[in-house]
């Protein structure tokens, strides 16, 4: 594959060398025949002409075409096949078969059959290099070119092994100077970077891009002699062809060294070369009269030799076969060659047969990384500049929603200044209405029959409620481990400030209806006496509720101390807290009277007159009901406040009776 893409791009510089007007195509009066061929390079995903670069319509056999299909096959030693041609390219009713091309053509007969070895490449470049410098090349007339003829080939070779893959055929700037670098050292001149990558900008800017130089640029370059500082021709010649020596035909040194014969055992002075398969040498260094090869491979070894027979500076090369004795001129120059050798040796045990091939791909991967990495760096840094105004736009969201939550604030705040002193008036209101009925309630003397009659009641439902709390005291031992938890008691708290506010509620609307109980006295005074009643039982009612609920709230108090004192006094105020929490959640029917408590909480709504009877009743018949069965509100409700398990409830002792007895109303 190396080798096919090498003598591709030599072909592509003779074929594209028939295009004059540089449109792609080739007129007639070229081609000496009455068709057109069309030039079309296409560039693969592997970076060189693939399938077909070179396109050919509406021909049926070209004149140009033929001699350099016949000039391929010869210099490449493939046998002729003329007959090849004319098929491929064979007419039909449709015409010619464009489809396919010339490149199909050449992969088929000639790539094909080519064999590495079987062929001297620097022939084929000449064949190519007079097609495509017949056009393309032009040499100063008047004799100011710093190349020769052979110098531009030898540097049109030096481009193409350096030059990317891809084609039209380019030099990168890193190779160019990698080249410049190495012609100028064969001289003996050193060259600054900022000098070089100045020389280099000044011809990308003439070329008019930056992608690299084409070979023509290139060899311009060298003729115009600006990086070459005043050298002569020949020395100019000389470099090129030690370079074109070392990277083209793949010397890796060399020069005269004396050896030592097989069979006579005399000391004859050689050139030698070196190459990385073996170590060729000749009588003189004209390289005409080869006089052996040294084959190398892993197995061979050098050694340096101590200096005898009057031989200094002495090595020798150990091969399966033999070992050949060499001396040098001088220490370096026997260091230099043992370490090429060495080096030759190596790169065929890697099995690589060509070094600057192998540095070519190695700076070739090295700018790909760099590539990526600055690609990488590019999309760090554009993902960056992402991150930080994603950052800004999420700082000013957030700096919004401060600004939203502090006005906020301030309209809660507002909001609850507003409640607040609604809440103050209305309990100012509340508390002249008390400050009234307590007034009116010299002249309710008349309902202290109806209150006998109603603690007589409630005296048989404490007796009743005595006999419930006898078994919630069972379930109370229990509850003991949830009673511990503070939490739940605060939740208990919550539900009867939640319950106060309800009662407020009712309050109210008691007190607008009271408003309009007054309104309907003043209208019948024949009724007098009977509003009189049922106000005073209102107000009793409303009393009581309000004593109910602060010493429900004094007792959730009393409970969370209890609480946190880890309920040291359970014993002892259990049997209170039972009564008075199962006054609290047993259900209040219409006309249940409950017992008169001072209290400051006012606007509570009394009751019709009108449902006395019928709330006495229907208390009566309760009475009677909780007689013949327990009743389960209290212990569901109990149960529902202790988180929902029944606690043991510890039985009632007569002195705890007396030490604390139920209050009664």
């Amino acid at each position: 594959m190396a080798l096919r893409k090498e003598l591709l791009k030599s072909i592509w510089y003779a074929f594209t060398a028939l295009d004059v007007e540089k449109s792609g195509k080739v007129s007639k009066s070229q081609l000496k025949v009455d068709d057109t061929v069309y030039l079309s390079p296409v560039e693969g995903a592997s970076g060189y002409l693939h399938p077909a670069p070179f396109v050919l319509n509406n021909v049926s056999v070209s004149f140009l075409v033929q001699v350099l299909s016949h000039n391929l096959y010869t210099v490449l030693h493939i046998p002729h096949d003329p007959v090849a041609l004319e098929e491929h390219f064979r007419d039909d009713d449709d015409g010619p078969v464009s489809s396919q091309g010339y490149m199909p053509y050449l992969n088929k007969y000639i790539l094909d059959k080519v064999e590495e070895g079987a062929f001297v490449k620097e022939h084929f470049d000449e064949l190519c290099w007079t097609l495509t410098a017949k056009k393309n090349y032009q040499v100063d007339s008047n004799g100011n070119s710093m190349l020769s003829n052979q110098d531009a080939f030898r540097l049109w070779c030096l481009f193409n092994f350096l030059s990317e893959d891809k084609y039209p055929l380019i030099m990168v700037p890193d190779e160019v100077e990698y080249l410049l670098k190495k012609v100028l050292s064969s001289m003996s001149l050193e060259v600054g970077l900022g000098e070089l990558e100045e020389l280099l900008a000044q011809e990308a800017q003439a070329a008019q891009s930056s992608g690299g130089l084409s070979v023509w640029q290139f060899l311009e370059l060298f003729n115009s002699g600006r990086c070459l500082r005043g050298v002569g021709r020949d020395t100019l010649s000389m470099a090129i062809h030690e370079v074109y020596q070392e990277l083209i035909q793949d010397i890796l040194k060399q020069g005269y060294l004396w050896k030592r014969g097989h069979l006579r055992r005399n000391w004859a002075e050689r050139w030698f070369q070196l190459q990385p398969s073996c170590l060729c040498y000749f009588g003189s260094e004209d390289c005409k009269e080869k006089r052996g090869t040294i084959p190398l491979d892993a197995q061979c070894c050098v050694e340096v030799l101590p200096d005898r027979e009057g031989k200094r500076c002495m090595f020798c090369v150990k091969t399966a076969s033999r070992t050949y004795e060499m001396s040098a001129s001088d220490t370096r120059q026997r260091q230099e060659w043992t370490a090429a050798i060495q080096m030759a040796i190596r790169l065929q045990a890697e099995g690589k047969t060509s070094l600057h091939k192998d540095l070519k791909q190695k700076r070739r991967e090295q700018r790909e990384q760099r590539e990526r990495r600055r690609a990488a760096k590019e999309e760090e840094m554009l993902r960056l500049q992402q991150l930080q105004e994603e950052k800004e736009r999420k700082l000013q969201e957030l700096e919004l929603l401060q600004e939203a939550q502090r006005q906020a604030e301030r309209l809660l705040q507002e909001e609850e200044e507003r409640r607040r002193s609604q809440h103050r008036e209305l309990q100012q209101a509340l508390e002249g209405q008390l400050r009234e009925a307590e007034q009116a309630r010299a002249s309710m003397q008349a309902e202290m029959e109806l209150k006998k009659e109603e603690a007589a009641r409630q005296q048989q439902r404490i007796q009743e409620l005595e006999e419930m709390q006898q078994r919630l005291q069972e379930a109370l031992h229990l509850e003991v481990k949830a009673r511990r938890d503070e939490e739940a008691v605060r939740l208990a708290q919550t539900r009867l400030l939640e319950e106060e506010e309800e009662k407020l509620k009712q309050l109210l609307q008691l007190k607008e209806e009271q408003e309009r109980y007054i309104e309907q006295a003043q209208q019948e005074k024949q009724e007098l006496q009977q509003e009189m009643e049922l106000q005073s039982r209102s107000l009793q009612q409303a009393q009581q509720q309000l004593e109910e609920v602060r010493q429900n709230r004094q007792r959730a108090d009393e409970d969370v101390e209890a609480a946190q004192r880890k309920l040291r006094q359970a014993s002892t105020n259990v049997k209170h807290w039972n009564v008075q929490m199962n006054r609290l959640m047993h259900p209040i029917e219409p006309g249940d009277k409950r017992p008169t408590t001072s209290s400051s909480f006012t606007g509570f709504q009394p009751p019709l007159l009108g449902r006395r009877d019928s709330s006495l009743k229907r208390l009566t018949r309760w009475g009677s009901r909780d007689n013949r069965t327990p009743s389960p509100s209290s212990s569901e409700q109990q149960k529902s406040l202790n988180g929902g398990e029944e606690a043991p409830i510890a039985a009632s002792t007569p002195q705890e009776d007396k030490r604390d007895p139920a209050p009664e109303n």
